[in-house]
């Protein structure tokens, strides 16, 4: 266990109780208070963000620690943004996400500062991996979104929510296009960098898997609706379990290491 004796350390601590005050809030049914409790926490992992990016001399997203801690901070705007715009709830949710991300964050992941290596120190860079990032986390509230329609009896509480099917749907709306930039300029980097679009890397390979999962859902779903439902939902699931594989089984076992190891 890594705790973190630092500033930075004590800014992800102060965000991690929060965010779980917040959820326990929501669940105890003071919405208002649990909301501004997030809001808080999200304010913790901007200033987190901003000091990381200040320490390392670079934008914080080259390992799986600095990864997380994006993460970590995206929750809320995600959370916010789809409650408001999309009709998307799951607010307590979101803020038990945050909670899963900033454990490993925590007291797993070394935060030990890293210099940019030369195979990072390109352009494409930050808008290859914040694709990902940003994609990530609206999969996973995707997820959410999917686990609740397997499992729940009833719809949203709020009714002013849309269903949960259909807010399956519309966060994969937003998360698919960005898995697809992520993946179009990973596959030009790879080009730029080491001479070819595509080298079969175990990253590349798993990246491409749960890009074609998703294009799976989007083909059944438009074949048949909603009519296998618990289908469509499983599909994301899947999805979901191949992205997890892409950001942590490739990262950390030695049996995928390839070109992307810098990563760990």
């Amino acid at each position: 266990m890594a705790i973190k004796y630092t500033i930075q350390g004590l800014l992800i601590y102060a965000a991690l109780a929060v965010y779980a005050v917040a959820f326990v809030m929501m669940v105890l049914r003071f919405a208002k208070l649990g909301r501004v409790l997030y809001l808080i926490g999200f304010a913790f992992m901007i200033i987190a963000f901003g000091y990381r990016w200040y320490d390392v001399q670079h934008i914080p997203l080259q390992n799986l620690f600095e990864v997380f801690l994006a993460l970590g901070m995206l929750v809320y705007p995600l959370s916010l943004f789809s409650r408001r715009l999309l009709q998307v709830g799951g607010e307590a949710v979101d803020m038990l996400i945050g909670v899963v991300l900033l454990i490993p964050l925590g007291f797993v992941f070394s935060a030990e500062p890293q210099k940019l290596p030369p195979a990072l120190q390109s352009w494409l860079f930050a808008p290859h991996v914040a694709a990902y990032v940003f994609s990530y986390v609206i999969m996973a509230k995707a997820t959410v979104q999917a686990v609740c329609q397997l499992y729940c009896t009833s719809g949203p509480v709020d009714k002013q929510q849309i269903s949960f099917e259909l807010g399956t749907y519309r966060m994969v709306c937003l998360g698919f296009p960005l898995l697809t930039i992520g993946l179009i300029l990973g596959s030009w980097w790879g080009k730029l960098a080491w001479g070819d679009y595509w080298g079969w890397d175990p990253k590349e390979m798993w990246s491409l898997a749960s890009w074609l999962v998703y294009i799976t859902y989007f083909h059944f779903r438009y074949m048949y609706g909603k009519k296998y439902p618990r289908i469509n939902s499983l599909l994301v699931i899947l999805g979901m379990i191949v992205i997890v594989i892409t950001l942590l089984w490739v990262n950390l076992s030695r049996l995928f290491a390839g070109m992307h190891s810098y990563a760990t």
